[in-house]
């Protein structure tokens, strides 16, 4: 019986106990299930849309805050429309919908549009099942993800230009009652 990556040894004295695996050469000594469970992301942009492409399991881990930051990084390099690309990602806990709702955030401050393409029917499940859907637009592959924010950023030019108003504009945070300036 393996549990948590341990390996069942029987001790000295009696009982079994739980050991970890002796290392084979030319492996680093590495925790292999947290290894094959992250998730890795690549950016690549098309004309001014910043793609950003993920894979694998969205799990819990240092990957949610890690990804929260790149995507702020790319809002504040001056992105204005991104593509989350979730076409391998077969699987999402709240770290990833963590992620999801605080990139939302970033965005909207900034004046960001965000659209969500290929999405598995299992994780698409799961943000229904907490009732995500209805923040985020969802689309079936890139290039229909690409046409749609087009059109998110084209309707709200448009809806500032008919009420006069400058485009949307970052908001200040607000400091929490009782903060010392």
């Amino acid at each position: 019986m393996i549990a948590d990556g341990l390996l069942p040894s029987k001790g000295p004295t009696g009982p079994a106990r739980y050991v970890f695996p002796r290392r084979r050469r030319g492996f680093p000594a590495v925790d292999r299930c947290r290894m094959r469970s992250r998730v890795r992301v690549s950016v690549h942009f098309k004309d001014d849309t910043s793609v950003v492409s993920l894979t694998g399991k969205f799990v819990a881990g240092s990957d949610g805050p890690y990804l929260r930051q790149k995507v702020k990084d790319l809002i504040e390099a001056g992105t204005r429309k991104l593509l989350f690309d979730f076409a391998d990602v077969p699987y999402i806990d709240s770290t990833g919908l963590g992620f999801l709702v605080g990139s939302r955030e970033v965005a909207a401050e900034a004046g960001a549009v965000i659209v969500v393409s290929g999405m598995n029917p299992h994780v698409r499940r799961i943000l229904e099942g907490v009732k995500l859907t209805q923040f985020f637009e969802l689309v079936d592959d890139e290039s229909t993800g690409l046409a749609r924010l087009e059109e998110l950023l084209r309707a709200r030019q448009n809806a500032s230009d008919a009420r006069g108003a400058e485009p949307a504009k970052p908001r200040a945070r607000k400091r929490p009652v009782g903060s010392a300036e």
